[in-house]
């Protein structure tokens, strides 16, 4: 019976001996302790937790890390008093960025939402450790339902994207990826800002099932994913519970809209007094797209077929002189708006105008 118990100390020691967080007692120099990690974070999709964080290059003590370092990683609950290593150590070098990934047991993913935090902890070839990192906090408990049948359309003003609805009152994040490699260009103060690679757009709850984005480029190619994203309150502080991303969509966004119709056509004739040919002059409200490669005039006399007017290159300015008219006959014009592109679009609402008799 003495020799059994023995045995059972000699495990809870040695239960100890490979547990997180211990020792943590300072060390002498001489010990070469890796420096404590301070920017660990984590985050949960789903029922998938990913932690980042980058590796020392020194000791405690200042002197270079030399060869790679045992890492353990340990995750606490709320209310529990100790760690809980999440798998044996891993190895990684000094000044590399770590990650690690793991998915939560049923424990964990299930029941209200709730506390727990990771910790990451750096050994010398002896198991000696300075201490562990700084808390990375996510929510346990089960998480909101992945999205499904998210779709992306291309419309003139941007990616409309939707998905299916469900009866959970959750915002939804939109992850966007440009999948189009980036020009390399040269730098100046006029050089615009390049695209990032990944955006995030939150949408609330109350405008689920569908979203608008504007901020994309025609002749770019993007990938969209979406999750849930649960609000909780905890301990005073406002925490998100993430659900699954959706599968992604992709989309190539081509410009194969044509400008908006010109405004405000206005047409007047003039007689040709003093010996001058008459002639009917055109004016209308300019179009504001940056593609915009310029306008053709349409005309119809005196009730007959529409006949472009203006020259082969679409004109500039939105104005037109039309000197082939004959007093006394009565013209219809139309003006459409051409973009660089060729797209062209529908013509403009009628202007009518009589040139005087001579």
């Amino acid at each position: 019976m003495e020799r059994k118990g023995w045995c059972a100390l000699g495990l809870g020691v040695c239960a100890l001996v490979v547990g997180c967080g211990t020792p943590g007692a300072p060390q002498p120099p001489s010990l070469n302790l890796p420096d404590v990690i301070g920017d660990l974070s984590a985050t949960r999709a789903g029922n998938q937790v990913t932690l980042a964080w980058t590796m020392p290059k020194r000791n405690t003590d200042k002197t270079p890390i030399k060869g790679e370092v045992p890492v353990r990683i340990c995750r606490r609950e709320s209310d529990a008093s100790g760690f809980d290593a999440t798998g044996p150590d891993r190895i990684a070098g000094p000044g590399k960025a770590g990650t690690f990934m793991e998915t939560l047991p049923a424990s964990l993913s299930t029941g209200a939402p709730r506390l727990i935090s990771y910790f990451v902890e750096l050994r010398n070839k002896k198991g000696r450790s300075a201490g562990m990192s700084n808390a990375a906090v996510v929510l346990a408990g089960e998480a909101p339902a992945q999205i499904e049948g998210l779709k992306a359309v291309v419309q003139k003003q941007g990616v409309v994207l939707s998905w299916t609805q469900d009866s959970e009152s959750t915002a939804v994040r939109l992850e966007r990826k440009s999948l189009s490699a980036t020009a390399k260009t040269e730098h100046g103060p006029l050089t615009p800002a390049p695209e990032p690679e990944n955006q995030n757009f939150l949408v609330e709850a109350g405008d689920q099932g569908r979203a608008i984005d504007k901020t994309v480029h025609f002749g770019q190619s993007y990938a969209y994913r979406a999750q849930r994203v649960l609000r909780v309150a905890v301990n005073g502080k406002t925490l998100e519970l993430d659900g699954a991303f959706s599968s992604p969509v992709q989309v190539d966004v081509e410009d194969v809209f044509p400008p908006a119709v010109p405004a405000g056509l206005v047409a007047v004739a003039s007689s040709g007094e003093n010996g001058g040919a008459p002639a009917i002059d055109l004016s209308w409200q300019p179009n504001a797209e940056a593609d915009l490669a310029g306008y053709i005039v349409y005309r119809s006399g005196d009730g007959g077929a529409w006949q472009r007017i203006s020259a082969g290159a679409p004109a500039v300015e939105p104005a037109f002189h039309d000197a082939h008219v004959q007093a006394g006959h009565t013209y219809r014009y139309a003006v459409t708006a051409v973009d660089k592109g060729g797209h062209e679009s529908a013509r403009s609402t009628e202007a009518q105008e009589t040139v005087p008799a001579s």
